[in-house]
């Protein structure tokens, strides 16, 4: 077997963890699947001179997360408009966008992109890249971020954690304290799985209530205290009747205007979105026994390309 299949061979059926990887480091899909084509090629150039003294999991966690470090000393952390500011409790508007450039607006993942055939592993990583936590995550600063996520999501051990970071095993200990004091529980206890045939119902619900731009339909599905946000605005709606009334006034229009297409991101029910025809962005459902919690709407058309993109068709090499 010739250096470049062997390289494939040992390395390759760890892309999808990598991604998932820079994904909870960087907030961006389209930033991380860049991470991993650098983290790759980077490896692939190092792969002659790797002598067995750790994993290959090991190296390639390492390589991949002091990529993103480097990538994070340039970028702006990502957000969502409920990590800006508190609800909008003003009158009655439209509501406004941020001004080009002035924030980074986090993405959502598409399930696809991260799925594994072993059902345990899916559960994990569902677990892993929820919108609540990515969210959270972009807060702390990229070295605790590193820490959490290689300690609690992916359980190295501190020593391994260390090493990745090249760092000792106190200050590990001492970032992960100080990560963990930082953030708060930040999902529902009575969290449904997209698989779920109560999830289900609501993302179905949810998008006929859309695309009939029936009211009643979605008081059905929302929860009292639902919260609703959409990117690229910076204004959002804390409770039921300000989400719908938002809504009914300023979004919906005409029953038929919207389509919108499920899916799965970021292991929660969402829907792939189209106005008047045209892409317009996903929409990612926070579901739970009693309703949806959170309505997040990314208005980006590129996403939905993202979205359409086959398993399998994850870029390679």
């Amino acid at each position: 077997m010739g250096s470049d299949e062997q390289f494939a061979a040992d390395t390759e059926r760890y892309r999808r963890e990598l991604l998932a990887l820079c994904y909870r480091m960087v907030g961006s899909a389209h930033d991380a699947e860049d991470l991993v084509q650098e983290t790759y090629l980077r490896a692939w150039r190092s792969y002659a001179g790797f002598e067995g003294r750790a994993s290959i999991r090991s190296w390639l966690y390492k390589i991949a997360t002091n990529i993103c470090l480097t990538a994070l000393d340039t970028r702006r952390g990502r957000m969502l408009p409920s990590g800006l500011a508190g609800p909008h409790d003003g009158p009655d508007r439209p509501p406004l966008p941020a001004a080009p450039g002035e924030v980074s607006w986090l993405e959502p993942l598409p399930d696809s992109w991260i799925s594994s055939d072993d059902p345990a592993a899916v559960v994990v990583a569902r677990e892993s890249v929820r919108l609540a936590l990515i969210a959270s995550l972009q807060l702390l600063p990229p070295r605790q971020r590193a820490v959490l996520i290689l300690r609690e999501v992916l359980a190295f051990p501190a020593t391994d954690t260390a090493e990745i970071l090249g760092t000792t095993t106190a200050a590990v200990k001492s970032a992960l304290q100080r990560a963990r004091s930082t953030l708060d529980d930040v999902e529902p206890d009575d969290l449904l799985e997209p698989t779920d045939e109560r999830a289900r119902a609501l993302l179905d619900g949810y998008i006929t209530a859309f695309e009939r731009s029936d009211a009643n339909l979605l008081k059905q599905v929302l929860r009292a205290d639902a919260t609703l946000e959409a990117t690229p605005f910076r204004d959002w709606q804390a409770g039921k009747t300000r989400c719908i009334h938002l809504l009914t006034t300023h979004v919906f229009g005409k029953p038929g205007d919207w389509r919108l297409i499920p899916t799965t991101a970021n292991g929660q029910p969402a829907a792939v979105v189209h106005h008047h025809g045209q892409a317009s962005g996903v929409v990612v459902l926070t579901a739970t026994t009693t309703g949806i919690s959170k309505v997040v709407e990314f208005q980006d058309s590129t996403l939905v390309a993202t979205f359409s993109c086959p398993r399998g068709e994850l870029r390679s090499g």
